[in-house]
């Protein structure tokens, strides 16, 4: 998990105050503990705070491509991006770091807008080119990554999280009802709307483009059910089965340790499962369960970890855990009601 947030001025003219964007980027420092950095010129200001997961050594944030002209910051990891670096290697493209935000800085060299649809990740991106004098933000397929951002007639605010964006000005905070109405129904707040009117989400499998004649947000990508097959139910077992591998063995691409957080479900269950066969020692298994045996799973979560011989953990909520709930609305910055949030805090 890492933190992006940056100030767009429509008048390219207008000087970025640093403080701003520190600001900013200091609201987001538990998003991202192990590195921080921030790029300001005219126009423009980027703040990134980084928790390192690949090339810890080499990876810092924001990255520019090699004159400096495209500054790119990623919230996320990208799985494929080592055969997105043999191809734009073999394209002529240049790398001073083993990143996988590197790699985005060259696929937009090379594709341009036509670059979020090649990656497979989980991302929440900011790309300034000055070239054109355009932002672009973009949010990975299924919106696993936040992205906020505030837009009005002289600059464009946008930040991993709320409260980054409400840390660079004193913006307009009034409630939206119809997101209101929205969480009461649904028990949060869908994308595009956020709890206040001025400040929208970035839409998942969509992109923004920003420049002083306006926004256009694009999609890059669209489930679709028009490809039909017929496999028998073995097949299907099977193709399942491969794909949740494949799935499985990219996200295991790291520089530091990695876990599974186990509940015992068809879901978690699986992935540990799909851990055990890729890895060469034991997978780390963490599982939360509850002193009131009504809600417990414990005991499931226990015999998965007992059937892969994973290093298991575990630890109960208790009543004391409502003393939390103030740091989760701290988290949340908005209404948020899936009780599932105390056990994964």
């Amino acid at each position: 998990m890492c933190g992006i947030s940056g100030i767009f001025e429509f008048d390219q003219a207008r000087t970025i105050e640093r403080e701003a964007v520190h600001r900013m980027n200091e609201s987001l420092r538990h998003r991202g503990p192990d590195d921080e950095g921030i790029f300001v010129q005219l126009g423009i200001g980027l703040g990134h705070r980084r928790l390192s997961i690949i090339d810890v050594a080499g990876g810092h944030q924001p990255i520019s491509n090699e004159d400096g002209t495209i500054w790119v910051l990623l919230n996320g990891e990208i799985y494929n991006y080592t055969d997105l670096y043999q191809e734009l290697l073999t394209r002529g493209h240049r790398f001073t770091t083993r990143s996988d935000t590197e790699a985005i800085v060259h696929l937009y060299e090379e594709y341009g807008e036509r670059c979020f649809a090649r990656l497979r990740g989980m991302f929440a991106i900011a790309i300034w080119d000055s070239n054109t004098r355009r932002l672009l933000l973009a949010r990975d397929r299924v919106g696993k990554k936040p992205l906020y951002y505030f837009a009005d007639r002289d600059r464009c605010i946008f930040g991993s999280e709320l409260k980054a964006i409400l840390a660079a000005d004193n913006l307009p905070r009034a409630i939206d009802p119809l997101a209101v109405c929205d969480y009461f129904s649904l028990s949060y707040i869908p994308a595009p709307k956020t709890v206040y009117k001025s400040v929208r989400k970035v839409l998942p499998a969509h992109y923004l483009v920003v420049s002083p004649a306006g926004l256009r947000e694009v999609p890059y990508w669209r489930l679709s059910f028009s490809n039909v097959q017929n496999h028998s139910e073995a097949d299907w077992c099977e193709l399942l089965r491969q794909q949740l591998c494949e799935a499985t063995r990219i996200r295991l691409m790291s520089e530091v340790p990695l876990g599974a957080f186990l509940s015992g479900g068809v879901d978690s269950s699986s992935i540990v499962g799909m851990m055990s066969r890729l890895m060469d020692r034991p997978v780390t298994t963490c599982s939360i369960g509850f002193s009131a045996q009504e809600y417990d799973e414990s005991e499931f979560a226990r015999e998965v970890a007992m059937r892969f011989k994973s290093d298991h953990h575990e630890d109960v909520v208790e009543v004391e855990a409502l003393d939390v709930l103030d740091k989760l609305a701290w988290h949340y910055d908005e209404p948020f009601a899936d009780s599932s949030a105390v056990p994964t805090y």
